[in-house]
């Protein structure tokens, strides 16, 4: 005679995206927890973080990067291409953090950029995820500064291309623009250059 082991259940209040942690506080077992990934309820996003498979689908890797790293931004080429700036589809998502902020291990493919602290929170956005889960977005403008004052990392025909379609857009505003900029002095100069050949 066989004894049927009882399904292991998901607490009600546990979250679309959770780590081990929060597993145990809502009071499952290693074991239970180990049970529901066998039975397909749940999946290991990586390391310790987990995915309910009840629960509709979202983006898994900015997710993963979102809880690994709450300060992570999307920035550079990754940004340009969300903002319908760029045609360029990066090979790795490019995050920003507060220089001097460690560096999390994730299993999406990330470029990590290390940012001023000073100017950190210039231009950022948050783009909900799932839930009260967001990530960091720099908006166009921020972008459009960033590829000027990185142009070692996209390259100058980067920085023209988006500038030249954040201009086409209705709403677009070089004063604002370059107030932004103003941030970043030393880009100054060249955005400013840029839009006197483009307007």
């Amino acid at each position: 005679m066989y004894t049927l082991i009882p399904m292991a259940s998901l607490p009600p209040a546990l979250p679309s995206t959770f780590t081990y942690a929060q597993a145990r506080d809502a009071g499952l077992s290693k074991h239970a927890l180990y049970r529901l990934r066998d039975e397909g309820r749940i999946e290991p996003l990586s390391r310790g973080l987990y995915r309910r498979t009840d629960r509709k689908a979202a983006n898994l890797e900015l997710l993963e990067i979102a809880r690994r790293a709450p300060n992570a931004t999307l920035c550079l080429t990754t940004a340009l291409a969300r903002h319908g700036l760029t045609d360029e589809i990066p090979q790795a998502l490019d995050l920003a953090l507060p220089r001097g902020t460690r560096t999390p291990v994730t299993g999406a493919p990330a470029q990590w950029h290390h940012f001023d602290r000073a100017t950190f929170e210039v231009g950022r956005e948050l783009l909900p995820l799932e839930g009260d889960t967001t990530i960091g977005l720099y908006g166009p403008e921020r972008s459009i500064i960033d590829a000027f004052r990185t142009r070692g990392h996209g390259g100058r025909e980067l920085a023209y291309e988006s500038l030249k379609r954040w201009l086409k857009r209705r709403g677009s505003n070089p004063a604002k623009l370059l107030k932004l900029a103003g941030n970043f002095p030393r880009t100054v100069p060249a955005i400013r250059q840029a839009l006197e050949v483009l307007l």
